[in-house]
C-alpha cells in the first residue's frame, strides 16, 4: 500500500475565502514526502540532507485542486513514487479526506533531480537510494492492484 500522511490543516494555511491556501497543497506533499523517508525507505529526511549531503530540488510540478479543504478538515496525504530514473524521481501525490477516502480532493506530481548539496550540481542518485524507491514502487502498486 501506498504511504499516507495525516496531517490537520491549521489556521496559518487557510486564506481569505476560508478554505487552504492553494500553496499550502504543496507544503503539505513535501511534508508528506519526508514522512516517507523514514517510514518506508529506512532512512530518515534530515540525514540525507545533513549527513549524506543529498538533496532533492523539485525541478517540475503539476498539481489539481479539486474540492476545498478548510481550517480544522484532516486530510490523508498519500505518496506514490511514479518513476524512478538515473538522476531523477517523479512522485505522485492525492489528498484525500479520511472521512471519504475514495473522493481525491487534490493530486499533484513533482520531479526532483539529486543533487549534491556541497556544490549544488545534479548527481546520479545513490544505487542503494534508487533500490529502496523502486521496491517501495513495486510494494505500493502491488498491494493497489
Amino acid at each position: 500500500m501506498a504511504f499516507c500522511a495525516l496531517i490537520k490543516v491549521c489556521f496559518s494555511d487557510i486564506d481569505y475565502a476560508g478554505i487552504m491556501y492553494y500553496p499550502r497543497f504543496l507544503h503539505y506533499f513535501h511534508l508528506a514526502l519526508e514522512e516517507l523517508f523514514a517510514a518506508e525507505l529506512g532512512i530518515g529526511y534530515s540525514k540525507l540532507l545533513i549527513e549524506h549531503r543529498i538533496g532533492f530540488p523539485t525541478v517540475h510540478l503539476k498539481t489539481d485542486f479539486l474540492k476545498p479543504i478548510n481550517y480544522g478538515d484532516e486530510i490523508e496525504v498519500k505518496v506514490t513514487v511514479r518513476k524512478v530514473d538515473r538522476t531523477s524521481i517523479t512522485w505522485g501525490y492525492r489528498v484525500y479526506k479520511p472521512e471519504a477516502p475514495g473522493k481525491v480532493v487534490a493530486e499533484g506530481q513533482n520531479v526532483t533531480v539529486t543533487v549534491d548539496l556541497d556544490t549544488y550540481e545534479k548527481m546520479e542518485t545513490p544505487g542503494w537510494l534508487r533500490q529502496r524507491l523502486k521496491d517501495y514502487k513495486r510494494r505500493s502498486e502491488d498491494e493497489s492492484s
